[in-house]
């Protein structure tokens, strides 16, 4: 199957639902950035408050229609709610390679191994059914706990 971004991709197992992100989803996402601001500490643009939540979306947004990034709103069936975002980015279709990241949870749903099966679910999507050949992960060097938490997943993920 060839990549296209105007397609909706939906990604599920028992526990996560990926869908792509829009514009309507800030009601989900606005929360995490009103009540937990120290969650976007390391991030690359301010998302901490209301508008800042939306701006942060809209950008992503004009990414995937620019063909730069692909985000997906994140929900955890377990807890039966929106838990945050994940995306591909960088994406090179003719080098067939993309990152995975930007992602991030509400604290509710950090160490609860959500984060395995979102990573699961991107991987096999990438590898299995759009022919990447490379997948690549980025996090900022001083961000321990998303370093550790790609260290888990993957050593996790060797089990599969």
């Amino acid at each position: 199957m060839e990549f296209d971004f105007s397609k909706d991709y939906i990604l599920e197992d028992d526990r996560v639902l990926l869908r792509p992100l829009k514009k309507e989803d800030a009601e989900f996402l606005v929360p995490f950035a009103e009540q937990e601001p120290d969650i976007w500490k390391f991030s690359t643009m301010p998302v901490a408050g209301s508008e800042n939540m939306k701006k942060y979306i809209d950008l992503t947004l004009q990414a995937r229609i620019d063909k730069k990034e692909y985000p997906f709103i994140v929900f955890d069936k377990n807890e039966n709610a929106f838990a945050g975002s994940t995306r591909f980015y960088d994406i090179q279709l003719g080098n067939q390679t993309l990152q995975l990241g930007y992602t991030w949870y509400g604290k509710k749903f950090q160490r609860s191994g959500l984060n395995r099966h979102c990573k699961l679910l991107l991987l096999t999507f990438a590898f299995e059914k759009i022919n990447m050949e490379r997948v690549e992960f980025r996090a900022d060097a001083l961000h321990e706990k998303s370093i550790n938490a790609m260290k888990i997943s993957a050593a996790r993920l060797k089990a599969y």
